[in-house]
């Protein structure tokens, strides 16, 4: 795969996974008694904590396997199965149980500290996300397709903020119908790249073994 292929590659993946159009929904709704300055403040945070975890992974991913002995192989075909199972929630226009709850995001209400838990970590950071970038980062040795990793989740996060401190403005353009059809789209697309993601790892992992 060459460079350019390969960052548009990672930039779609990560961003179909952070999805953070459908997270507009659940963003209002805790960010509802809010002024536009109190919501705009947490907006910021919380995009920039989710951005810090997930550099945090994809440069650590891999001490993290070899520390475990778990192979990136192993973690693809895991992690598209867990990306499947997310994709199938957005198809049907659920919140997926992967980030976060219904009962959580009532509890979350009355918190302050709401833009580290729900919304930086587990809503735009979670297992799903986690995963992609350590396979993605994984999946070269290249280090300049490995920045291109890095580039994606730097441009993801800058929409992600865009998307977040205009959300009421998006919400009351494309609705909430406008919502669910994008999040089925993006759906769709994240069944494709779980697909991509086991059938590459039971590959890889067959190859490797037909070697031995």
């Amino acid at each position: 795969m060459d460079d350019l292929a390969f960052l548009t590659y990672t930039l779609i993946s990560i961003f179909v996974i952070v999805n953070p159009i459908s997270g507009v929904v659940t963003f209002i709704s805790l960010t509802s008694r809010m002024t536009f300055e109190e919501k705009n403040i947490l907006a910021k945070r919380a995009v920039f904590l989710a951005c810090i975890i997930a550099l945090f992974f994809a440069i650590t991913g891999k001490m993290m396997l070899d520390l475990f002995g778990i192979d990136v192989d192993s973690l693809r075909i895991a992690g598209g199965i867990l990306l499947f199972h997310v994709a199938l929630d957005m198809m049907f226009a659920k919140v997926s149980r992967e980030s976060i709850t219904e009962n959580e995001i009532s509890e979350s209400q009355d918190r302050s500290d709401i833009w580290i838990f729900p919304i930086a970590l587990p809503l735009l950071t979670g297992p799903g996300t986690i995963t992609t970038v350590i396979v993605l980062m994984g999946s070269t040795d290249l280090m300049i397709q490995k920045s291109m990793v890095i580039l994606s989740i730097l441009i993801t996060f800058a929409v992600c903020l865009v998307i977040f401190l205009f959300s009421r403005r998006i919400y009351k353009y494309i609705g909430y119908t406008g919502m669910l059809v994008f999040t089925r789209i993006m759906g769709l697309f994240l069944a494709a790249l779980a697909a991509d993601f086991v059938t590459t790892g039971i590959w890889n992992v067959y190859t490797a073994l037909s070697m031995t």
